[in-house]
């Protein structure tokens, strides 16, 4: 594992530039510091370390992460930027422009406002829709900046700056800009300056023309906690994030991508090693945790992963954008009218996903894809609802009816079974590669999870756990058989024969929740100690449950049995009793692995995190 590296950065002196940078320790032999590229593996200006090697010849591609590596060339630039007069009004082209016209990148940024002169601002996307005639026009007349917003600045603000959007940095503002790496730009209007050589700088109208974006501007500000930083901004080629570090905090680099700190308030230690304000230090991926002390502020930047979940309910579909460590971005939810028809439940289900890209601003290129859990027979592969119940559907073709709505790779499977994948990429099951989920509610679902993979039988309509019999002529099922684990073990079951004991025992303790129909799950465990027949009931469920999952544990011989839903918040009240019987009852007892049997940590972020954990794993 390579130790922390301090960055050696590459400084430009662009005749807009200042010398403010010299007080973040930026050297040159110039009169001018107007940039410095603190993260750096493009040709014009490439990082280096402080023994004088080029960062993108000491660094592996373990050290950068499979989120770099993914990448044709690395993605990502991070700079520090003096503004002592205005910069060029000027425009960057899209990816898909830039690759067909240039042979490289187009350019999407973002500002973090390190420091700002009183009145010092920036000029960013136009006030109200405007045609290319009229910008033209106001080219040729000097006039450009009266169609551009003009956002007074101050430290501690920040902006993000999609390819077409038209823009200038104001004077007297000091720039952390973290973005794509690309060293291309078109010049709209140059305010007339001459450089060393008498001439006034080229521009690129035509080009900007080209690929301008000419509507009226909507400013996005991304803010998300998460954990000891700030998500500010997001795209596929980068994430940014603020700390402000008081002490002490633990940050980690996981294998995914590295992590570049760049220090712009304050000094301390990043794992013992001073940094001041000016300095970026490069930790690899797959480091760890890393200590940063002090008081001091930072901008974090990595390159992370995003994803659409989509969990589809009869009442609602809840949606989020993740990353691909399971942090929620961005989430929503929307009626999903299932009454309308399948159509319109397709609507809503794009509607929801280009509301969730427009409030993490993010586009369509910038996420891998979309995932979705489905209630009913789910053949994945094809991306077909076969069968849904309680939606009245047959032979949907889902997936295909969503990726033409939204322009996004779709994969589905059954909503239980995404829960269980969940689990166990994000959830309580992610130490383990082998795990069965039972989603204890209404019924009782069921996910199978070998070697990271759900195993859904053929057409996926395999894994229907709660309709295995432990019980030959037993209790009345919904699916028309009798004596299934999900007539016992479902909270729908728990209630009913809470509901019995009652009736049958009109001296039980528990009556004194009022009438029969203010029975919920918990009632026969809230009374379990102080009433006898409430001590039957919870002790036949946990019998019942426990056969159900010595079943699964004989055949599957899983790390762990997951247990979601309401009866779940009984902890220890259930999860030990169950234990002990399934380490007695279990095929070999002892001298066998142990079946370990814990309750699902993901809760109401269960399907979204399950649907992200489809894409996830059909990319990997």
């Amino acid at each position: 594992m390579k130790d922390v590296i301090k960055i050696v950065a590459q400084t430009k002196d662009y005749l807009w530039g200042g010398n403010k940078l010299r007080k973040y320790g930026k050297v040159s032999d110039k009169d001018k510091i107007a940039e410095s590229w603190e993260l750096s593996y493009h040709k014009d200006g490439p990082s280096k370390t402080e023994d004088g090697k080029l960062l993108s010849q000491v660094l592996t591609p373990s050290d950068l992460g499979k989120n770099v590596t993914d990448f044709q060339d690395f993605p990502v630039l991070v700079k520090l930027i003096d503004s002592a007069d205005f910069l060029s009004v000027q425009v960057h082209p899209s990816d898909d422009y830039a690759l067909k016209n240039e042979g490289q990148f187009g350019k999407t940024e973002m500002w973090y406002i390190v420091d700002a002169e009183d009145g010092a601002g920036i000029y960013l996307g136009l006030k109200e829709d405007t045609d290319k005639q009229v910008f033209k026009k106001a080219i040729d007349d000097g006039t450009v900046t009266d169609l551009l917003n003009f956002y007074q600045v101050k430290k501690g603000d920040w902006f993000f700056i999609e390819s077409g959007t038209i823009h200038a940095i104001g004077k007297g503002v000091t720039v952390c800009e973290i973005q794509q790496n690309s060293n291309l730009t078109y010049r709209v209007y140059d305010f007339k300056r001459v450089g060393a050589d008498g001439k006034e700088r080229p521009l690129h109208v035509d080009k900007a023309l080209t690929v301008a974006d000419f509507s009226a501007f909507s400013p996005r500000r991304l803010d998300v906690k998460m954990g000891n930083k700030r998500l500010i901004g997001a795209s596929k080629y980068f994430s940014a994030y603020f700390t402000a570090v008081c002490e002490r905090e633990v940050f980690t680099a996981d294998d995914k991508s590295f992590t570049a700190i760049t220090c712009i308030a304050g000094c301390g230690e990043i794992e013992g090693k001073k940094v001041v304000a000016g300095d970026t230090y490069f930790i690899p991926a797959s480091y760890g945790d890393f200590v940063v002390s002090g008081n001091l502020e930072c901008i974090l930047t990595q390159v992370r992963k995003y994803y659409v979940g989509i969990d589809l309910g009869g009442t609602f579909i809840k949606g989020g954008i993740t990353d691909d460590l399971g942090n929620i971005v961005v989430s929503d939810k929307t009626p999903t009218q299932t009454e309308l028809g399948a159509e319109v439940v397709m609507d809503n289900i794009a509607n929801l996903a280009k509301t969730l890209l427009k409030k993490a601003g993010l586009s369509v290129g910038d996420v891998e894809g979309l995932g979705m859990g489905v209630p009913g027979m789910i053949d994945g592969k094809n991306g077909v609802c076969i069968f849904s119940n309680n939606f009245g559907w047959k032979d949907v073709k889902i997936s295909q009816g969503i990726k033409d709505r939204v322009g996004l790779s779709v994969e589905i499977s059954n909503d239980a079974n995404a829960a269980a994948l969940g689990e166990a990429i994000f959830g309580a099951g992610k130490e383990f590669d082998d795990m069965i989920m039972l989603t204890l509610g209404t019924g009782v679902g069921g996910g199978i999870v070998v070697d990271n993979r759900l195993i859904e039988g053929n057409m996926g309509a395999g894994a229907e756990l709660g309709h295995a019999v432990i019980e030959v002529d037993g209790e009345e099922c919904t699916c028309g058989r009798k004596g299934c684990l999900e007539a016992y073990a479902s909270a729908t079951a728990l209630i009913r024969d809470t509901k019995r004991a009652m009736q049958a025992h009109p001296d039980s303790k528990m009556w004194e929740i009022g009438d029969i129909d203010s029975v919920t799950g918990k009632v026969a465990f809230d009374y379990k100690d102080v009433d006898v027949y409430a001590k039957q009931v919870v002790d036949n469920y946990i019998e019942k449950l426990a056969c159900g999952i010595t079943n699964y544990a004989n055949i599957f011989r899983p790390q762990a049995v997951i247990l979601g839903g309401g009866v779940c918040a009984q902890g220890d009240n259930l999860i030990k009793p169950l234990q002990k019987i399934v380490d007695k009852d279990v095929f070999a007892g002892e001298l066998g692995p142990k079946c370990v049997v814990r309750v699902a940590t993901l809760e109401n972020t269960a399907g979204i995190l399950g649907a992200v954990a489809l894409v996830m794993n059909k990319n990997s």
